[in-house]
């Protein structure tokens, strides 16, 4: 398996952590030093720069949250001049003001860089061919990856969204070798392909990166039957620099973490003290070299756990599990934490079912209700009452052993739920509180 810096992603955990609290030191001082927002939160907080003496000092530092960024639109967090800028992102401002992220030309090089290891570790190769399915805009995902794979010399069909009959036209004239996009819109292609009475053997796909939105293992085995490629998840938020934080290589035991450029926490949700790492928590994130815009300690949302133990592919780097969930995406159903990874775990797991699903919460009498909507994979059994009550009572079954509650089941014809080019959406939440 080839490492893109072997130097660094095979550094013994002692290295790392002389260079990660170098960084720290480093980070924080600048941060206070050139940015307003955290010299007051941090005076207000009763610590210094000087008081950063160990990795675990960090903790005395308060966090960051997306509300600072909105509160701060649209460069109040700069440490830089916007005369120093080279590239400006923002997210799609779906519940106000978007979040403006933003990055010099060292931080463009730092992301890069980032992008690139990944792509190695995914499997991606200088003779690729690979096809980018994310819209090109102010979303850091496709031009985030895009600047990746050409740092390692392949070829990029910057195809956007939409379209999908032409995608895969593209898709298969090109030869492209490899697929970018989220995890739903890669199995909607299939289905589409399928459709089309396109064979998964016509392409020359290989492998997969696949991000923005949480997928699991019953997923990932779904688009490498579909799909013939070897699938991977990678991970990163535009706060901290877009694509690039972490991802899978060839074992899938676990997404690795440049943590020269990021130093990960995991806390308590709740409480919000830190832990270990070992158990499910928070993932909080500290950008460590980032100029234009440092973010340190910045609650991610995103439930995961950390495993520091050496891989078999020869990194040293800590691996994040999938994301459980976001805790602002968790439900709560009659006091129970239901996380929709849960549900698509299952559903996955009956051949029978397509992979388009949504999850309905609703609030009747004062009492929630879950339904769950699923589609069949086809309608060979659309007309048989017998086997369709059969498949009901199983998954039914199946769902109340894994989130302990009751959820109305509804199965849908094929191709009968609405589908989405980009983030799939799930989860409707229709309580008024």
């Amino acid at each position: 398996m080839k490492i893109y810096d072997k130097k660094t992603e095979t550094m013994s955990r002692r290295s790392m952590a002389a260079l990660q609290l170098k960084r720290l030191k480093e980070i924080v001082k600048y941060a206070y030093d050139r940015v307003p927002f955290y010299r007051k939160k941090y005076d207000e907080a009763g610590v210094k720069p000087s008081d950063i003496k160990t990795l675990e000092d960090i903790r005395k530092l308060p966090f960051v949250t997306k509300s600072d960024l909105r509160d701060n639109y649209p460069y109040g967090l700069l440490a830089v001049p916007v005369s120093d800028l080279a590239r400006i992102h923002a997210s799609s401002g779906t519940s106000g003001k978007p979040t403006v992220v933003a990055y010099t030309k060292e931080d463009m090089e730092d992301w890069t860089e980032c992008v690139a290891r990944l792509v190695v570790a995914a499997g991606g190769r200088s003779d690729d061919i690979v096809q980018i399915c994310f819209g090109y805009g102010l979303f850091t995902g496709a031009l985030g990856l895009h600047q990746g794979w050409e740092r390692i010399g392949a070829a990029v069909i910057p195809a956007s969204t939409g379209n999908s009959e032409r995608q895969i036209m593209l898709m298969k004239d090109l030869g492209a070798t490899a697929l970018v996009a989220t995890p739903s819109y890669a199995l909607h292609l299939a289905e589409v392909m399928e459709k089309m009475g396109i064979s998964p053997d016509e392409m020359k796909l290989r492998v997969g990166m696949f991000g923005s939105e949480a997928s699991s293992e019953e997923m990932h085995r779904e688009i490498a039957e579909k799909l013939r490629l070897f699938p991977t998840d990678n991970y990163g938020l535009s706060e901290l620099i877009g694509p690039g934080v972490s991802g899978e290589c060839e074992y899938k035991c676990g997404m690795h973490i440049n943590e020269d450029y990021f130093y990960p926490e995991i806390i308590d949700p709740t409480t919000l003290a830190p832990t270990d790492g070992s158990d499910y928590g928070e993932l909080v994130l500290t950008s460590l070299t980032k100029k234009s815009m440092p973010m340190i300690r910045y609650r991610t949302k995103d439930i995961t756990k950390i495993d520091y133990s050496p891989c078999k592919c020869g990194r040293t780097t800590a691996r994040m599990a999938k994301l459980k969930g976001r805790t602002d995406d968790m439900l709560i159903i009659k006091g129970v934490n239901v996380f929709p990874s849960q549900i698509e775990g299952v559903l996955l797991g009956f051949s029978e079912l397509g992979s388009t699903y949504q999850i309905i919460v609703t609030r009747e009498d004062y009492k929630d209700k879950l339904e769950v909507k699923v589609e069949l994979a086809d309608d060979s059994i659309v007309g048989d009452y017998g086997a369709l009550e059969n498949l009901k009572n199983r998954i039914h079954h199946a769902l109340r052993t894994v989130l302990q509650i009751d959820a109305k089941l509804t199965l849908t014809e094929h191709m009968s739920l609405a589908r989405s080019e980009g983030k799939a959406k799930r989860v409707f939440d229709m309580r008024k509180y």
